[in-house]
């Protein structure tokens, strides 16, 4: 998968260069204002795409967080793709959160689903219904399965999803990220043993959400 070892994400790159070539070309020209502006523009950009390296806690059947943010969402649901009661857990990606999402356990990929949608604030309790989303449901090699949403939001534009149905996933392993804000979805077994509250602030790949048992 992309951007296993990039201290910067690959897709912040295009971005990037053009914030950098417009603070430049208004450096060039003496245009003091502007070029600040623009290299402004350019050290959030890069802020905004960091990747920074995670410990992943090595208990198996911990279900880890997919993403930076805040939790606003715990309840009992049904899960549509699967059609049963499910935990599902909602965490809030700010703008200033770091926006590559990781996997949150050991396994394969048996489906995959995208659909378009509108850009609805994700705290808006119509964006789950409503808004552009990317999903997966993931299977534990003894069966468990949960399903991980990526939810376009009112500034998030992009939603990037590597994995193929089939393909193999490590806890903790980055699998793609949402350019400029947005929301995961998180549907676990009900059995399992919830260890995150809401207004809690979670890290990718390191904040355990909850255990099987």
């Amino acid at each position: 998968m992309r951007n296993e070892k990039a201290p910067i994400a690959i897709e912040g790159y295009p971005f990037i260069a053009a914030a950098a070539t417009v603070a430049v070309i208004c450096f060039l020209l003496s245009w003091s204002i502007l070029a600040l502006i623009g290299l402004a523009v350019t050290l959030f950009i890069l802020f905004f795409f960091r990747n920074p390296k995670r410990i992943i806690p090595p208990d198996e059947n911990m279900i880890l967080a997919p993403a930076d943010g805040v939790v606003i969402y715990q309840g009992t649901v049904t899960e549509k793709r699967l059609n049963r009661e499910m935990t599902k857990i909602s965490i809030f990606m700010s703008v200033f959160n770091v926006h590559v999402n990781r996997a949150p356990l050991t396994g394969k990929v048996v489906d995959r689903f995208y659909t378009k949608g509108k850009f609805l604030d994700v705290r808006d309790a119509r964006s789950t219904f409503e808004n552009e989303q990317s999903g997966l449901v993931m299977e534990k090699a003894d069966g468990v399965q949960i399903v991980v949403v990526q939810v376009a939001g009112l500034i998030a534009r992009r939603i990037v999803c590597y994995p193929a149905i089939g393909d193999m996933l490590r806890r903790g392993q980055i699998y793609g990220l949402i350019r400029f804000g947005s929301r995961l979805d998180v549907y676990l077994p009900t059995e399992v043993d919830v260890k995150v509250t809401m207004g809690q602030k979670t890290v990718a790949g390191e904040t355990v959400l909850g255990i099987l048992p």
